[in-house]
């Protein structure tokens, strides 16, 4: 199967890939250069936005068009974009860190509009677990809070929910690590626990990404360094594994007009790229399965 430059965007990290129907646009972050970027399919028109801080992962904020919430260096900040490039930011939570030198990574919405997002160690040669999982939403009582949920994690990565989102997926993408977890998730109230290998990627081609679900609640994530994005049946039976041109796809979203296009991002890193001059780009993929609308934010 044939993987379809989107755009040659040349991003540092790619990360965050978000389809919004209502603009039939993606929407994904370059971290280090702390960018929000957009492409329509429709024109083809690319815009990117840049804000004070890394910007690792981001949600769009239910009823409030044009607003994300997302994880960034100092914490969790409700993001709006401005005429002039830039990103206004209104932070959200503030985040006490393990140690200095450490930022925000993977994170989504759950199924039921909680924002979950991860905290990494930026020198990951240091390999420790210092990395932490924490839920932000708001109680019945309107006290807003970022709670700790699960740790110590050296890159936590790969979230993602099942269908029905009673199952939450985490990997830690760390190369001393490199598994997928499963959990059974209290829909209710939050909280996942029953923690179970789902996946040993250590035996797979590539290190465990960012990742998506499909409607068949197939489990998809991108195997870094290898140039593949593979899927999983509920089971962690691998099911398939799909190439793209690059080294690195760092995250994959569904999206298009009928949800069955999966979009990846990628990283370009330093040094020789005679071998993949298109890393750091986005890619389009047919699956030949639909994926689900990415959840908003309820707060």
């Amino acid at each position: 199967m044939q993987a379809d430059l989107v755009l040659d965007a040349r991003n540092a990290t790619g990360e965050s890939p978000v389809w919004r129907a209502d603009e039939q646009a993606l929407y994904w972050v370059d971290i280090p250069a702390k960018q929000l970027h957009r492409w329509h399919a429709a024109s083809g028109a690319h815009t990117h936005w840049t804000g004070d801080e890394m910007l690792a992962c981001i949600a769009p904020r239910r009823g409030h068009a044009g607003q994300w919430i997302a994880g960034m260096e100092s914490g969790l900040f409700v993001l709006a974009t401005r005429a002039d490039g830039t990103l206004a930011a209104s932070a959200l939570a503030g985040v006490s860190h393990a140690e200095r030198g450490m930022r925000f990574n993977d994170g989504r919405c759950d199924r039921q509009g909680r924002f979950w997002a991860g905290t990494m160690l930026m020198d990951m040669a240091a390999a420790r677990d210092v990395g932490r999982v924490y839920r932000y939403q708001s109680d019945v009582n309107a006290e807003v809070a970022l709670r700790l949920q699960l740790d110590p994690l050296i890159v936590p990565n790969g979230m993602a929910f099942s269908p029905d989102g009673k199952t939450m997926y985490l990997s830690d993408s760390h190369p001393n690590v490199q598994t997928i977890w499963a959990f059974d998730y209290d829909t209710a109230s939050g909280t996942p626990h029953n923690r179970r290998v789902f996946v040993d990627m250590k035996q797979l081609p590539g290190r465990p990404d960012g990742a998506a679900v499909d409607a068949d609640g197939c489990y998809w994530i991108c195997g870094n360094d290898a140039g593949l994005v593979h899927r999983f049946t509920p089971d962690g039976k691998l099911d398939r594994s799909l190439a793209v041109p690059v080294k690195k796809p760092a995250m994959c979203a569904f999206g298009g007009a009928q949800l069955d296009t999966l979009y990846v991002t990628s990283i370009r890193p330093g040094g020789d790229l005679s071998d993949q001059p298109l890393a750091g780009g986005v890619f389009a993929l047919n699956p030949g399965v639909k994926g689900l609308v990415e959840p908003e934010c309820v707060f």
